[in-house]
Formats: structure tokens, C-alpha cells, sequence
């Protein structure tokens, strides 16, 4: 794996997890949960294998809808790969208008309003908690879009398929393992969310700060001088496995 590569990869999984604390997406965890497994708090608490599953069918079904935009936006920047210089500019411009967004600078109707799709019932069984992971990815959040389109963005840039396949798999995974770890500790979770909600605009404000940064380091062609520069910090016997 080359450096910027590397490099692509810590911020589509550090995307996820602010995606993940996002104000449109915390504060309703313990609903989803509740909703893939039609249990109650305590019921839950005691069949945690029984949620944990639920909840790996739900985020298999975002993570294959946003995987799948990755390689729609990666097949697209291949298609314009005789203008990859170009790409990199507008991709990082697109990124910094995303950030923008995150903080607040200006508002576009077409990101930030609701898409999701309502259901009132949940499908039956498991698969049905797949397709409820499907509906997320495909309807998204007023929080997670600028997010999200700023990592298929930066996967526009990717120089192979795989590669910005990846890119949303590891963006998929930052916001899947706490959405997990939220699933199988779900009064842990309660409890450690109460503390943390105050810190709810400050997520909004980091993830557009990361983003127009990323957008910045783009377009002046910096991304890949820094991932060269933060290798020489990697130890050598991480650096030969990456």
C-alpha cells in the first residue's frame, strides 16, 4: 500500500467516526437497535448475541451501499484519468465546500435535508435488519452526507477500483464498530452518551475542519508530500506490512 493511500484510508475511517457522533446519528443509536431487534432496553441486556447480529446485518447493508458509490465515483474518476491533475483540483474543492458545510459556513438545501426512508415496521427476521442497513445507506442523514461526499470525492482521486472500494469500506467501518460495540453495550452506551452530549456541535465543527483540510492538502497537490512525510514516523516493521 503506497502513502497516499495510506493516508486516504486514516481519514475515511476517521470520516466514520465522526460520522458516527454526528447529532443526527448518536443521539438515535439506541432506537435503531431497538428497532432491528424489536426488543426493549432490558430484553437487550440479556440477549446480546441475538442484537450483535441484528446489528452486523444492519451495518452489512450500509457498508454495501456506500462501498458500491465508491466504485461508481472511482469508475468515474478512471473514466477521467487523462485529467487526474484537474480531478485532484475539483475533488479538493468539493471536499473544502463539504467542510464548509460541516461548519456551518453556508447551507445547501439538496445535502441537508432528510432522506432516509421511513418505515413504520421494520421486515421480518434478519434479513430484514439488512435491508433496514441498506435503506440508511441509500437515504443517508442530513449529518452524514457532506461527510460521505467528501469521501467519494476523495475516492473519485483513487487510481484503481479496488482502491476506492476500500476507501468507503474503511469509511463504512469507522462508523460500524462503534454502531457494534453500541449494540452489545447498550446501557454503557446510554450512560456514556449522557456525558458526552454537550461535545454533540463540536463533532460537526471537527469533521468540517478534517474535511478542509484534506480539501486544501488536494488541491494544492500536498496530500501526497504529507503521507510521505508522516511515513518516515511509521516503525519499520509496521511500515512492511502496509
Amino acid at each position: 500500500m503506497n502513502e497516499p493511500a495510506a493516508l486516504g484510508f486514516a481519514v475515511a475511517f476517521a470520516a466514520g467516526l465522526l460520522s458516527f457522533l454526528s447529532p443526527c446519528v448518536l443521539p438515535l443509536v439506541p432506537s435503531y437497535v431497538g428497532f432491528l431487534t424489536g426488543m426493549t432496553l432490558p430484553e437487550m441486556g440479556g440477549r446480546r448475541r441475538v442484537a450483535l447480529l441484528h446489528a452486523l446485518l444492519f451495518v452489512a447493508g450500509f457498508s454495501l451501499v456506500f462501498i458500491l458509490l465508491g466504485a461508481s465515483a472511482t469508475a468515474l474518476g478512471r473514466a477521467l484519468n487523462h485529467y487526474q491533475v484537474w480531478l485532484q483540483r475539483v475533488g479538493g474543492v468539493l471536499i473544502i465546500g463539504f467542510g464548509l458545510v460541516c461548519l456551518g459556513v453556508f447551507r445547501t438545501g439538496w445535502l441537508t435535508q432528510e432522506r432516509r426512508l421511513h418505515l413504520e415496521r421494520k421486515p421480518v427476521g434478519f434479513l430484514g435488519s439488512a435491508l433496514v442497513g441498506m435503506a440508511f445507506g441509500a437515504g443517508w442523514t442530513p449529518c452524514i452526507g457532506p461527510v460521505l461526499g467528501a469521501i467519494l470525492g476523495l475516492a473519485a482521486t483513487s487510481a484503481d477500483l479496488s482502491r476506492g472500494m476500500l476507501l468507503l469500506a474503511v469509511y463504512s467501518a469507522g462508523l460500524a464498530v462503534p454502531f457494534l460495540i453500541a449494540a452489545v453495550a447498550v446501557e454503557q452506551f446510554l450512560d456514556w452518551f449522557q456525558r458526552f452530549r454537550g461535545y454533540l456541535p463540536w463533532v460537526m465543527r471537527v469533521s468540517g475542519a478534517l474535511l478542509v483540510l484534506v480539501g486544501i492538502l488536494l488541491l494544492t497537490g500536498e496530500f501526497t508530500r504529507l503521507a510521505g512525510w508522516l511515513q518516515g514516523f511509521t516503525p519499520e516493521f509496521l511500515r512492511s506490512q502496509i
